[in-house]
């Protein structure tokens, strides 16, 4: 592999490759060592995830995960999985030819991280999981429903919290069927959006605008994974050096969670940022920045 780097492919702005006969589009932000972001969902629009105080220190390359934004969809959404994604993040790396580079995951996208950790770690120069968890089984969905009465009882002022909530259950039932359509997840994400903030009415005004403007398309959540999501036995075989975020109150990936990657991972700090829900890069973004800072240094 070629450690000298395609600099035209690492240059500001928006770029596309081929991978297996598949667009995969992705964005080049800042200056510093090169950082893969992949965002959450899955399906979720990019541009959640914009990190203006990162890429002041990281030259940051965000994906648009395939089935999402301009890269490219699968004929069968079945095909939408973990190895998936961990293939077009590796031929990615192959494309930059960066040598080693940090990989930040959120929510999903750090279920992509662990993936890929496990299964190629000598490319990473270290991993920053953020608002992510190790399983996705049983005890997964009993914290988001413990999570969700406390938000209940946090805001129990706001009429509107009972359908809401109920709404917020409904999408991450075990039973549920993906959305329809693209306009049908994209409208129960913006219906569900404030579960995903610490105080989303206190900085209404701040955060309304993001609310409208999100984005989610619905094959990605009809990915097929050929067993149940859980890494927690493999964890003690990642030797990255890795950064787990989580907000105190995160609602989606509580941070009990965060909490078990850092006991699992041989070589793990963890920040819990206190006023923070699932987008703490958004609530604290200076306490987000410098938890970074301090790890890539």
């Amino acid at each position: 592999m070629s450690h000298t780097a395609n600099k035209d492919a690492l240059a500001q702005g928006t770029h596309h490759l081929i991978i297996d006969g598949i667009e995969q589009y992705y964005h080049v932000m800042g200056e510093g060592p090169v950082c893969i972001v992949h965002s959450g969902g899955p399906g979720v629009r990019w541009d959640y995830l914009r990190m203006p105080l990162i890429e002041a220190f990281l030259k940051l390359i965000y994906l648009e995960p395939i089935g999402t934004g301009a890269s490219g969809r699968l004929a069968d959404p079945r095909g939408y999985t973990l190895a998936r994604y961990t293939r077009h993040v590796d031929a990615l790396i192959d494309h930059l030819a960066v040598g080693t580079v940090y990989f930040l995951g959120h929510s999903h996208g750090g279920f992509v991280g662990l993936r890929y950790a496990l299964d190629h770690l000598q490319r990473l120069s270290g991993l920053i999981l953020y608002d992510t968890s190790p399983t996705t089984g049983p005890e997964f969905g009993q914290s988001i429903e413990e999570a969700l009465q406390r938000f209940a009882a946090r805001h129990s002022i706001r009429p509107e919290v009972p359908k809401l909530l109920a709404a917020v259950r409904r999408v991450f039932a075990a039973e549920a069927q993906a959305a329809a359509t693209d306009e049908d997840a994209t409208r129960e994400l913006q219906q569900i959006f404030p579960v995903y903030f610490a105080d989303y009415w206190g900085r209404e005004r701040e955060f309304a605008p993001l609310r409208e403007s999100v984005w989610a398309w619905s094959d990605p959540l009809r990915g097929q994974e050929p067993e149940p999501y859980d890494v927690r036995g493999e964890l003690g075989r990642i030797a990255a050096r890795t950064l787990v975020l989580a907000g105190q109150e995160d609602a989606i990936c509580v941070p009990s969670w965060a909490q078990v990657l850092h006991a699992g991972l041989p070589v793990s700090q963890l920040v819990v940022l206190p006023h923070s829900g699932h987008f703490g890069h958004l609530e604290e973004p200076h306490a987000f920045a410098s938890a970074v800072r301090n790890f890539v240094s």
